[in-house]
């Protein structure tokens, strides 16, 4: 069976005629569980002081990103993913594991303790960093599984 490219795997619309699609949202919230403990438990074991670069944060975002590169290409073209797989490990667990809105507070904290230089460079390097990661968990990952038997043949 040949992955899917081009539509969405999961629908999340609900309507009337469209019931809550209930084991989507299981997966995600399920997912979300693990991811959020997974990024609470490096915070806690990589704690930083006020006005000091949140290195926890910093680096929970760019695996995150890394990851979700990796994920996406093996989803989407390698193998022929479970429709709940997507869910559950994309929006789910490195969901729950990224936290761009613990990188906001952060930057806000800085700044009020008297950080403005910590605030940019951890401002502008958290996002060139995420991107990159990003990019380059498409890029290995597309020259990793190339040989791969089940692959498609990008044109």
């Amino acid at each position: 069976m040949r992955p899917q490219t081009g539509t969405p795997q999961v629908e999340l619309r609900v309507t009337r005629r469209h019931p809550v699609p209930w084991s989507v949202l299981a997966a995600i919230s399920a997912g979300g569980v693990l991811g959020a403990l997974g990024r609470y438990g490096l915070a806690t074991a990589w704690p930083h002081r006020p006005g000091r670069f949140p290195w926890a944060t910093f680096v929970t975002n760019v695996s995150g990103c890394l990851l979700i590169g990796v994920l996406m290409v093996l989803i989407t073209e390698v193998w022929a993913a479970h429709r709940l797989l997507r869910p559950f490990l994309g929006v789910g667990v490195l969901g729950g594991y990224t936290t761009f809105s613990t990188y906001s507070v952060d930057i806000q904290q800085l700044v009020a303790a008297g950080a403005a230089r910590a605030a940019l460079a951890y401002l502008a390097g958290t996002l060139v960093a995420a991107l990159a990661a990003g990019y380059a968990g498409i890029a290995l990952t597309r020259l990793a599984t190339r040989a791969h038997p089940g692959r498609r043949r990008r044109r």
